[in-house]
């Protein structure tokens, strides 16, 4: 029976766990290698923006695959994979009832903040080699912010995060903990994949901008909207463009920023509790 993962290596201190799995890919490592640290000094995450953690505050990983068969218009679908498994994976390690935690479109997970922000808990980063039309490797990492107390969040961003510490009203996390129910569910929902079968609908409910005005920032332009769907298909947003009603796909590699703002008074609520979002990182 072959072993999941096919490596795992626990690190102290690392420059960046992407770094470490892009290597053991190059050399040739098969299957799904998974490195561990308590602490980054060169995290990333998306468009190459700093990403850093007190250590041992974070449960920082990074997961290397090399997918059988996953065509490369699908890529996006392992990391939303990884992201719906750390989700469940989370909730139980905290002892938090079913969708305490949402997916941020496009690669957070958060929590609801008390006056209806949306709190960052987690970031994930996906990078892929492509043979052809089909994924030869990629690599998924994730920092999910675990024993990280309010008062030691950064100033400039403690308004937009949160950590499982606070969510839980201070209840320990172990990390390892998370990391043994992660890995977990990750397997098979990594075997349902390969077989073709992606959780679009976990995917799309568990998506809390949904329902909500967002401004999506595409770099060179701006797209204002009601963000009414996930495509399972592409992983785009779907917007209601504000200006003229017309249905835009919102391409997540062409994001610089996604922000939730005020819900216009004729949106309908997104899933779970419905109340109106306020401005939010």
């Amino acid at each position: 029976m072959t072993s999941f993962p096919s490596r795992l290596e626990r690190f102290g201190r690392v420059d960046s766990t992407q770094r470490i799995v892009r290597e053991w890919l190059a050399e040739g490592t098969q299957g799904v290698c998974v490195a561990v640290a308590d602490e980054q000094t060169a995290g990333r995450g998306r468009l190459d923006r700093d990403w850093s953690a007190p250590p041992g505050a974070a449960l920082l990983v990074s997961a290397g695959f090399t997918p059988s068969g996953l065509a490369l218009r699908h890529a996006w679908r392992l990391a939303a994979t990884v992201t719906l498994a750390m989700m469940d994976a989370a909730e139980a390690a905290a002892g938090l009832r079913d969708a305490t935690l949402w997916i941020k479109w496009p690669n957070d997970l958060v929590a609801d903040g008390p006056d209806g922000r949306l709190l960052k808990l987690a970031g994930v980063l996906g990078e892929s080699q492509s043979d052809g039309d089909r994924v030869e490797s990629a690599v998924i990492g994730i920092g999910v912010n675990v024993d990280w107390s309010t008062a030691s969040f950064p100033a400039d961003l403690a308004p937009f995060m949160t950590s499982l510490r606070e969510i839980s009203a201070g209840r320990p996390v172990d990390r390892d903990v998370l990391l043994e129910g992660w890995l977990a569910r990750l397997e098979p929902r990594l075997e349902a994949l390969t077989a073709g079968a992606f959780d679009a609908g976990g995917w799309t409910r568990r998506q809390r901008i949904i329902g909500r005005r967002v401004e999506v920032d595409l770099g060179g332009s701006l797209v204002s909207g009601l963000a009414v769907g996930v495509d399972p298909e592409s992983g785009a947003l779907l917007v209601e463009d504000e200006r003229d009603g017309s249905a835009l796909a919102v391409d997540s590699g062409e994001v610089v920023r996604c922000r939730v703002v005020e819900l216009p008074s004729r949106s309908t609520p997104g899933p779970g509790k419905g109340e109106p979002g306020s401005a939010s990182a």
